[in-house]
C-alpha cells in the first residue's frame, strides 16, 4: 500500500476504503467489504449421496471451508430390534444394513453367534459356499461402486458395463437362495441350501468371464484421462489422519496401509487360503498422483474385485461334499457370554458384538459399520478443496447409508 501521510504528518481517515496509487499516477479505491461463508446443503435427496443423507457445505466462493454430515433418514432402530427377537430371527435384519453386501452382513452375524457356541462345528463345505458367496458379493458391491462413482463424475457406459456383470452375479443368487438383494442364506451353523446342480461350474465360468470383462473397467474408467484429472490429487487422506478416524477397508488401503481382516485376523479359511497364496491385499500407491487421493481409493476397489475372483476360484478347487449346515435346534439357545467378531465387508470391518444371557433373545447386539467411521473423515478431508470436487469426495467413500444409521 502506498503511503499516504500529508505534509502536516497525519494519516487520512480511511477506515474502511483504501486508496492505491497506479504508476501512471491515477487512483484505485479498495472498500473493505466482510462477507460469510455461503452453506450448501447437499442432500438429502441427492444422487451422488447414494441414499438419503445430507451433508451440509460451507464454502467461501469455490472453496469448501467445511462439511458436516448429517445422518438419521433411514435409522431403523436394529440393534434393538436384535434385543427383542430370537437369534435367527434377527437374521433377516442384517440383510438392510448394508444391502449391497448382504452376504458379508449376514456371515459377520452368523460367525458372532457361532463363537458363543465353541460346541458348534461348521461344516467344511458350508465355509467353502460361504467364502464363495461373500466374495460374489463383494464383487458385486464394488461393481456397483465403480459404476456409480464414474456417474458421478459424469461417465455413464462404465455404470452399464459393471450393472451388466452384476446382473449375472444376482442370477447365481437367485439360483442358490431365491432372493436377489437381501438373501438370509448364510445361517447360524452353515448355510440354508445347497449349491444347486452346475451351479459351482457356473461360478468357474463367471470367473472366467470376468477376467475378460475387468479389463474394459480398467481400460474405459480408470485409465481414462478425464476420469483421472478429477479424481488424482482429490480428497488426499493422509495416513495419519486415516488412522486417527479409524477408517478400515479399501479407503484405508487406498492410503497405503496394508490391512485386511481375511490376512490379519483370518476367519473361516481365509487365513489357508492366503497361505495357499490364492489372494493378495491391494493398497494404494500414489500411482497417478498422491498417495491416498480419490483415485487411490477407487483402484483399490478395482484390484480388489480380481483378488476376490482368485479366493472363488481357490474354494471351487477345494470345496468337497459333505453337509451344509450343523445340527442346529430350530429354536437357539445360545450360552451365556460375550463375543465380537468382525470381518472384512467390501467397505471396511463391520463388526458384531454379542450378549447372551443363556437364553433364546440376546441382552445386548450392537453392530460397527464401517461407513460409519467411513464418513466421519469428510469433516477433515474436504476443507480446502473444490465444491465442484465435493462429488468425487463423497463418492470415493463408498458408502452405504443403511449401514450408517442402522
Amino acid at each position: 500500500m502506498t503511503d499516504t501521510t500529508n505534509q502536516s504528518g497525519h494519516k487520512p481517515s480511511i477506515s474502511q476504503e483504501e486508496v492505491r496509487t497506479l504508476p501512471s499516477g491515477e487512483t484505485e479505491h479498495f472498500f473493505d467489504v466482510s462477507t460469510s461463508d455461503l452453506e450448501v446443503n447437499m442432500g438429502p435427496q441427492h444422487p451422488a449421496t447414494h441414499g438419503v443423507m445430507r451433508v451440509l457445505i460451507r464454502c467461501d466462493g469455490e472453496l469448501v471451508t467445511g462439511a458436516q454430515p448429517h445422518l438419521g433418514y433411514l435409522h431403523r432402530c436394529a440393534e434393538k430390534i436384535g434385543e427383542n427377537v430370537e437369534w435367527l430371527q434377527y437374521l433377516p435384519y442384517t440383510d438392510r444394513y448394508d444391502y449391497l453386501a448382504a452376504m458379508n452382513n449376514n456371515l459377520g452375524y452368523s460367525l458372532a453367534v457361532e463363537a458363543l457356541m465353541p460346541a458348534l462345528e461348521i461344516p467344511r463345505r458350508a465355509t467353502l459356499i460361504r467364502m464363495i458367496c461373500a466374495e460374489l458379493n463383494r464383487v458385486a458391491s464394488h461393481l456397483v461402486a465403480i459404476g456409480t462413482y464414474g456417474l458421478d463424475i459424469g461417465a455413464i457406459t462404465p455404470f452399464l458395463y459393471c450393472f451388466r456383470e452384476r446382473e449375472w452375479i444376482q442370477a447365481l443368487f437367485e439360483k442358490i437362495c431365491g432372493a436377489r438383494l437381501t438373501y438370509s442364506f448364510i445361517r447360524i451353523g452353515g448355510v440354508f441350501n445347497d449349491a444347486p446342480p452346475g451351479w459351482l461350474e457356473e461360478c468357474g465360468h463367471f470367473c472366467d468371464v470376468f477376467d475378460e470383462k475387468w479389463q474394459e473397467y480398467h481400460d474405459l474408467l480408470a485409465m481414462n484421462h478425464i476420469f483421472i484429472k478429477r479424481t488424482a490429487d482429490v480428497g488426499v487422506m493422509p495416513l495419519k489422519m486415516a488412522l486417527d478416524f479409524g477408517i478400515t477397508g479399501p479407503m484405508l488401503r487406498g492410503s497405503g496401509y496394508d490391512f485386511d481382516l481375511r490376512k490379519d485376523m483370518p476367519y473361516m479359511a481365509y487365513g489357508e487360503a492366503y497361505e495357499a497364496g490364492a489372494f493378495d491385499i491391494p493398497v494404494g500407491t500414489g500411482q497417478k498422483g498422491t498417495l491416498g487421493d480419490c483415485w487411490d481409493r477407487f483402484y483399490v476397489r478395482v484390484e480388489e474385485m480380481r483378488e476376490s475372483i482368485k479366493l472363488v476360484r481357490w474354494c471351487l478347487d477345494n470345496i468337497e461334499d459333505g453337509d451344509i449346515i450343523a445340527d442346529v435346534p430350530k429354536v437357539i439357545k445360545v450360552p451365556a457370554g460375550e463375543a465380537y467378531v468382525g470381518i472384512e465387508n467390501p467397505r471396511g470391518e463391520l463388526g458384531h458384538y454379542v450378549h447372551s444371557d443363556g437364553g433364546k433373545v440376546a441382552v445386548r447386539c450392537r453392530v460397527v459399520g464401517p461407513s460409519f467411521t467411513n464418513l466421519a473423515v469428510l469433516e477433515d478431508m474436504m476443507p480446502g478443496t473444490l465444491l465442484a470436487d465435493s462429488v468425487a469426495i463423497i463418492g470415493s467413500t463408498d458408502i452405504v447409508v443403511g449401514e450408517t444409521d442402522r
